[in-house]
């Protein structure tokens, strides 16, 4: 396992047609392969539009179990390019029973695991807890050819104790596949540039690398507005994409954590035996009725 790795993150727009979409995605899949990435990340529910939006019972059709045909190609697809491959998708677990997860594919072509998404949102425009079930994987981390990696999927990312979480089990990159963008009640107001602060730093706090994934372009009434980007141990963005379709390579040491976190000696100075009141809902007065 080398030190150097490349990130690649695809930046898509998703129309109607969800195997035109999949057909595009492979596509810049082999493109960033080609540019010479060695861990690809697709956005969150990667090849159909953000079901979010609004209620629609149909919309339970379009997921798929794990062992599917589109997973399955996306598992050769991986092995023929000796990538690991980061797939978001909408999973069919059982009759009734669905989550929001991610499928991880060695460079080999072997399914390291799922992750399924633990926080699940509900406000306009982002209905989720209609079309999800919380996850049950946990926080699982994947050791890869290229190094090991821990995902948070879309609103996981805000969270600090996922990011904790995975650092703790031994993450050197963090990868958060998203579906975000414009806001119901505020139209007027990006969220882009506190999302981007918000996950760069748990980079620092954990002493990681960060790589987020977003989807762009107007589906209904939305705009997601991209912004994929990679951070280094530090909290640098290191490469961002503007809110337009497009590939990113980046390039990373990850011996970069040695030195972040010798100098920012945050996990060695943790105090996990004070941290009880984390584990309740209700732990400060503030926040009691």
């Amino acid at each position: 396992m080398t030190e150097n790795v490349t990130i690649g993150l695809v930046q898509m727009k998703c129309g109607e047609d969800i195997a035109q979409n999949t057909a595009c995605t492979v596509e810049k899949i082999k493109e960033a392969a080609a540019k010479g990435a060695q861990i690809v990340c697709l956005q969150e529910l990667f090849n159909a539009q953000y079901c979010g939006q609004q209620l629609d019972v149909t919309l339970y059709d379009t997921a798929e179990p794990v062992d599917c045909t589109m997973l399955a190609g996306m598992s050769e697809l991986a092995k023929s390019l000796g990538i690991v491959l980061i797939v978001p998708f909408y999973e069919k677990a059982g009759r009734g029973l669905y989550f929001n997860s991610a499928a991880v594919y060695d460079a080999d072509g072997r399914h390291l695991g799922t992750t399924r998404k633990n926080h699940i949102p509900h406000a306009p425009q982002y209905e989720e807890k209609y079309y999800f079930a919380p996850g049950n994987t946990g926080y699982p981390v994947y050791e890869t050819r290229f190094g090991k990696i821990g995902i948070g999927i879309c609103w996981d990312e805000w969270f600090p104790e996922v990011a904790r979480i995975l650092a703790l089990k031994g993450a050197e990159i963090l990868f958060y596949p998203s579906a975000i963008g414009s806001d119901h009640d505020n139209p007027e107001l990006s969220l882009r540039p506190s999302w981007e602060k918000a996950i760069s730093a748990h980079g620092i706090s954990n002493g990681v690398f960060i790589a987020a994934s977003n989807r762009v372009g107007r589906e209904n009434a939305m705009t997601f507005y991209g912004g994929s980007f990679v951070s280094d141990p530090l909290g640098t963005v290191l490469q961002s994409l503007d809110a337009k379709e497009g590939i990113l390579i980046q390039q990373i040491d990850l011996g970069q954590i040695d030195f972040a976190r010798n100098l920012l000696q945050f996990l060695r100075d943790r105090r996990p035996e004070t941290y009880g009141p984390l584990l309740e809902l209700e732990a400060f007065s503030g926040m009691k009725k």
